[in-house]
């Protein structure tokens, strides 16, 4: 699938935690039915064959939605599985590396706190960035804040687009107007709700209000 900035807009990345009890791949779909507009695989719990079985299935759902998959650090088992692409971080695997092996067309974002680590992100051969933790993170409590202020100066930075990330919700994003950014990833904001259709819908619109302001 190619890859468009407005994919980013609202970039949703699973968690079994927020999602209980309930059947995850009817979550999955809850979601993309509420406008999602990427889907990040994200299961560092599972092997490397139970996370290829999971993706292929999980691929399926979002082809239907016309909605990229993309996978949570692991790109060989995202290759495997026929995934639209990969996000890493910053000790993962190194992006140019992942570039030569996966091609032209397989999506790659990667994790970036500072200028220096977006600039060779880019120049490696990134999609997108994956920029924060805007907010304090319920699901990475130790992650470092990104301020307003360095957003921007990160997001001006390169020519790439960067998507908001960390502790996301209804009640603030909102607050992340102006600094940039192509759009918002969420986590618990979405899995965690009681009606994950409709929550999606207002972050939704809440996303397309912040990116043209």
């Amino acid at each position: 699938m190619e890859f468009d900035r407005k994919q980013l807009l609202l970039y949703a990345i699973t968690d079994r935690a927020c999602i209980g009890q309930r059947d995850f791949d009817r979550a999955v779909e809850e979601a993309l039915t509420g406008g999602v507009t990427i889907l990040q695989l994200r299961e560092k719990h599972l092997s490397n064959a139970e996370l290829v079985s999971e993706a292929k299935r999980i691929k399926k759902i979002c082809a239907r939605y016309h909605v990229p998959l993309i996978v949570n650090d692991n790109y060989r088992a995202a290759i495997e599985a026929g995934a639209d692409g990969v996000h890493v971080g910053i000790t993962d695997a190194p992006v140019a590396e992942i570039r030569r092996i996966a091609g032209a067309h397989f999506i790659i974002g990667a994790t970036a706190k500072t200028v220096g680590q977006a600039q060779l992100a880019e120049s490696a051969g990134a999609d997108y960035l994956g920029v924060g933790a805007v907010f304090p993170s319920p699901t990475k409590t130790d992650a470092l804040r990104i301020t307003p202020a360095q957003f921007r100066e990160i997001a001006r930075s390169v020519k790439i687009p960067a998507v908001a990330i960390g502790g996301i919700s209804q009640e603030n994003l909102p607050e992340l107007a102006g600094i940039g950014a192509a759009g918002a990833a969420v986590v618990s904001a979405v899995f965690s709700a009681s009606d994950i259709t409709a929550r999606c819908r207002l972050l939704k619109s809440l996303a397309e209000q912040i990116i043209s302001a």
